[in-house]
């Protein structure tokens, strides 16, 4: 397997494997300085769509992956989220990804946000996964973090394998295929 380049990123996205597309690194807007997204070096910056499932204890429930419970959350559309100390909040990408069959693709969070105690967290996308893409934020600060919606989160890394892959993704029948929005765990 190869990490693959801003030319390979490029030629991909194309391809539609990254929708919508930003060719360059865009750091401004309308004149703002904004956490940077699109294309880097060897990867891409993701963005942070503006809908927020922010985790809460006002209903006394267990986070529990085998049978979660819609009560363990706030749902906010902002431009802003404040994660609580010591919270934990999802998200999505603005992006939609259709990860090519023989592609395995990682994601990092950004060093602005690691720097004020922000973790993010995404599971690897698969070969021939698609969808938009949940993210995780961990604030383990004890203050409230802010994480700007339409801005830079974390960073997709691309690795190429010389061979296409057995099983897919897709072929699996994957749980999280297709997913729009942010989506909650699937037993």
């Amino acid at each position: 397997m190869s990490i693959k380049s801003d030319r390979w990123i490029r030629r991909m996205a194309e391809q539609g494997m990254i929708e919508p597309f930003a060719a360059e690194q865009v750091r401004e807007v309308n004149g703002q300085r904004i956490v940077s997204y699109g294309t880097s070096s060897y990867g891409y910056d993701v963005r942070c769509a503006n809908e927020f499932k922010i985790f809460t204890n006002i209903n006394s429930t267990i986070v529990d992956p085998k049978a979660f419970d819609p009560q363990s959350f706030v749902d906010i559309q902002s431009d802003v989220c404040l994660i609580p100390p010591n919270s934990f909040a999802l998200a999505r990408t603005v992006e939609f990804f259709r990860i090519p069959r023989s592609v395995l693709t990682v994601c990092l969070g950004k060093s602005t946000y690691a720097r004020c105690g922000v973790i993010v967290n995404v599971t690897p996308l698969e070969p021939e996964w698609e969808g938009h893409v949940t993210l995780e934020f961990s604030n383990t600060t004890p203050l409230p973090a802010k994480i700007y919606a339409h801005e830079g989160v974390a960073q997709m890394l691309f690795f190429e394998s010389d061979e296409i892959c057995e099983t897919s993704y897709a072929d699996r029948g994957g749980k999280y295929m297709g997913q729009r929005g942010v989506t909650l765990p699937k037993a």
